[in-house]
């Protein structure tokens, strides 16, 4: 099974940019979208309809900000639109979707960025996720998580540590959570295969970061631990343009 994330910063514009056709190309059985920045009445009727594909959209209350959706070939057994808490769930950053085999979350995590409020925002996001995810592990439940978590890892994952270690996305309280969350039996998929560096998945648009790949790895699957016998393989593709992310992917096997 292939599943592929792309936070895509507009779906009305990365559907100007020809996102159907990469659809198409791309041949997953699942998209997982973030950023969508619009309405489900606003998503283009071309992505609403491609071929072979059910859609999902979970927009925020606010128009043109945050979102989230899905495109599946394979039915859900159920679909789950936020937590069910409403100061987290009114950005519509939260898809949850039971495959039977596994349960897929679909996250945009929040920016921290703007002020003390909105990284406390953040962190709180990120307690509740990492509570709602491990509940499910706890009840033998195997559990895919991708999106945007807005936070680098660890040095290897942005082109400039030093500068940006008092900066949200790589302050050492969200990388603390990033450990955490590690710790806690989930598998960074993509360092599973490849632990080189220079290997991001967001650029600066303003300062053209990436004609010099001055990025950063934003963007991820994880698995728990109890899936490693299905990886089969994890990969970004920063050749996609169209965004100021690019396409994360992953390959699993249906049964393990």
């Amino acid at each position: 099974m292939k599943l592929i994330s792309w936070n895509v910063n507009g779906i009305r514009a990365i559907e100007k940019k020809g996102f159907a056709d990469y659809v198409q190309a791309q041949d997953a059985d699942v998209y997982c979208i973030q950023e969508i920045k619009a309405m489900p009445e606003q998503v283009p009727e071309s992505l609403r309809t491609i071929p072979g594909y059910e859609t999902w959209w979970n927009s925020a209350e606010r128009k043109g900000y945050s979102g989230t959706g899905i495109l599946s070939r394979v039915e859900p057994k159920s679909v789950q639109f936020g937590f069910g808490n409403p100061d987290f769930d009114q950005e519509g950053r939260t898809l949850i979707m039971d495959f039977d085999s596994f349960v897929l979350y679909n996250i945009y995590f929040p920016n921290g960025g703007a002020n003390d409020d909105r990284l406390k925002f953040k962190l709180d996001f990120y307690e509740l996720f990492h509570q709602h995810v491990l509940d499910q592990v706890r009840q033998d439940r195997q559990v895919v998580v991708c999106g945007d978590f807005n936070t680098a890892h660890k040095a290897i994952d942005l082109a400039r540590p030093e500068p940006n270690r008092k900066v949200s996305g790589f302050l050492p309280v969200e990388c603390a959570f990033l450990d955490r969350f590690v710790d806690s039996g989930f598998i960074d998929t993509f360092r599973e295969f490849n632990q080189d560096p220079e290997q991001y998945t967001w650029w600066d648009m303003k300062s053209r970061a990436r004609d010099r790949n001055v990025g950063w790895r934003l963007d991820y699957f994880f698995i728990n631990s109890a899936m490693k016998n299905r990886l089969d393989k994890a990969f970004i593709q920063p050749e996609i343009m169209g965004s100021d992310h690019c396409p994360v992917g992953l390959d699993i096997q249906t049964d393990g």
